[in-house]
């Protein structure tokens, strides 16, 4: 159904009449997961976290929610940690890494030419501010009309609520849209959504293979 992106530009889109676009943030149009897993390892060391936070085990919560994450990790390892201290030290910690935050070029390129004959939007597991943040280090602010956050949505990814909130302020059925993610928990969010996709493998477009 879908397929990979290739390691340079152009974009090749997978067969389909799409009507609209669906853009992820983190990892997608923004190489923004390395700076991501090093406030998060920060974040879970000063907690004196169980686990070693590896960059697997961070990429496997990909597109989970904020406090999600902390929670899923645990009760897969048996801990006790504060969702809301984590994430406020992981968020702290993030900021001082905006300004090292690169846009994910053959993606961006991508979502400016589809803008200009098709509604784009950014569809994203983060936070309003953050999102917004990240958008403008990469030189992407204003430019999507539409931008949902987990702060849109009751549900965070895996649920689809995110993806069909997006296709809802496009104006375009869900079934016409084709969502561009990095993330498996992406993935299945979209397939929940009804949508197809294209995903932007880390190995391919993120700094984060050399961390």
């Amino acid at each position: 159904m879908s397929r990979p992106l290739p390691p340079n530009p152009p974009v090749n889109l997978p067969d389909g009449d799409f009507a609209g676009y669906i853009f992820d943030c983190d990892g997608t149009l923004a190489d923004s997961m390395p700076p991501h897993y090093r406030a998060w390892r920060y974040a879970y060391e000063k907690h004196n976290a169980k686990f070693d936070f590896t960059w697997e085990l961070f990429y496997s919560l990909a597109g989970a929610g904020l406090h999600d994450s902390v929670r899923i990790l645990n009760e897969r390892f048996g801990d006790n940690l504060d969702p809301d201290a984590v994430v406020a030290t992981q968020s702290e910690d993030l900021e001082k890494e905006f300004q090292r935050i690169e846009p994910i070029e053959p993606v961006v390129t991508l979502a400016r030419e589809l803008a200009k004959t098709h509604p784009v939007s950014v569809a994203s597991g983060g936070g309003r501010v953050h999102v917004h943040e990240t958008l403008k280090s990469v030189g992407l602010e204003g430019f999507f009309p539409v931008i949902v956050t987990k702060d849109d949505v009751a549900n965070s990814k895996p649920a689809p609520d995110t993806f069909l909130r997006a296709a809802e302020l496009m104006g375009v059925p869900p079934e016409k849209c084709l969502v561009f993610e990095d993330s498996k928990l992406g993935l299945k969010a979209a397939e929940a959504a009804g949508m197809e996709w294209v995903y932007i493998e880390p190995e391919l477009y993120s700094a984060g293979s050399g961390i």
